[in-house]
């Protein structure tokens, strides 16, 4: 059984509805307005394969986290620490807040069911890889451009060290063509 979890996934479309509500302010350019949308209707898609054109293999006994636990103290974290206490900048730093636990769902289920697909646990490392390489992208702006953005850098690193131990996991049995299945 394939244990991907919605519940990650509605969290994912949540963090970038809330990232990219600066398209109905502010036009950059064609390629940043396609790729938000793209991002946005993607997320969107996803979900909807899951709940609905999929629903019967989609597996709710095992997706049991309590998502409201993660957005809640998220809002409120979001609303108390931003860069500028302007609408569209809580809600890009509740984004920002909120993509660094995302992933927790989806965690939870894997350790609930005890195991994962290979091709889950490919999605999962490559998701998890995508944000260590937003640490490489940091250090090369503070270094080049003297930019630092602490937030960004807090959830950033919180979001890593949460894939850390899959990571492990990953490196010593799937690579080595093993099914990642947690220790007993």
């Amino acid at each position: 059984m394939d244990c991907i979890s919605g519940k990650s996934q509605i969290l994912f479309a949540l963090v970038f509805t809330t990232r990219y509500l600066d398209l109905i302010t502010a036009f950059i350019s064609l390629y940043n307005t396609s790729m938000k949308v793209i991002y946005i209707g993607c997320a969107y898609a996803t979900v909807y394969l899951i709940y609905v054109k999929f629903k019967a293999t989609y597996d709710g006994n095992h997706d049991t986290f309590r998502a409201e636990f993660l957005v809640v103290p998220v809002g409120g974290l979001a609303f108390l620490v931003n860069h500028d206490f302007a609408p569209l900048e809580i809600l890009w730093t509740f984004s920002i807040y909120l993509e660094s636990v995302s992933i927790l769902p989806q965690l939870f289920m894997i350790s609930k069911t005890g195991e994962a697909e290979t091709i889950t646990t490919h999605y999962l490392f490559f998701l998890g890889l995508y944000r260590a390489l937003y640490l490489i992208n940091w250090i090369w702006r503070f270094y080049f451009e003297g930019f630092l953005d602490l937030i960004a850098i807090v959830a950033g690193v919180v979001q890593t060290i949460l894939y850390c131990d899959f990571f492990y996991l990953y490196v010593t049995k799937v690579l080595k063509g093993k099914k990642l299945s947690l220790p007993a």
